[in-house]
């Protein structure tokens, strides 16, 4: 037990962001299944880009059937959850072990994307669309 968001049962605890999407992720010693909101990763991502995107800091690390992976994720759409599911997962294997925080930092999966949606403006129908200009 190397981190120190550990709860009782054994399970290393992360938050995960992305966009407007917040991932609470919970790592359990396992066989490898990944159940996101009660339904499994293949049920709730569906397309083949996001669950990939989801996976990759186990896939990295090599620990994608060491790890049972249990999240709760809510707000943005389904590649925003993608987003945070993955950057949750890969700060709960460094709650796991420390020995992964180098190669996860390196492939920037502990980097939070701070890209978020651009507020709209007045005088304008969205953030930088503008009504069409007319000379006369």
């Amino acid at each position: 037990m190397a981190g120190k968001n550990v709860n009782k049962a054994g399970a290393f605890i992360a938050t995960g962001r992305r966009k407007k999407s917040i991932a609470r992720v919970r790592l359990y010693p396992g066989t490898g299944v990944i159940t996101i909101n009660g339904r499994g990763i293949e049920d709730y991502l569906q397309r083949d880009t996001l669950i990939v995107i989801a996976k990759q800091p186990l896939v990295l690390t090599d620990t994608a059937s060491k790890f049972d992976v249990v999240v709760n994720v809510e707000g943005g759409g389904i590649a925003g959850q993608a987003g945070a599911i993955c950057h949750g997962i890969a700060r709960a294997l460094v709650e796991a072990s420390e020995t992964y925080k180098a190669e996860l930092k390196a492939a920037g999966f502990l980097t939070r994307d701070p890209r978020m949606k651009e507020r709209k403006k007045y005088g304008l129908k969205k953030a930088r669309k503008a009504p069409q200009f007319s000379k006369r």
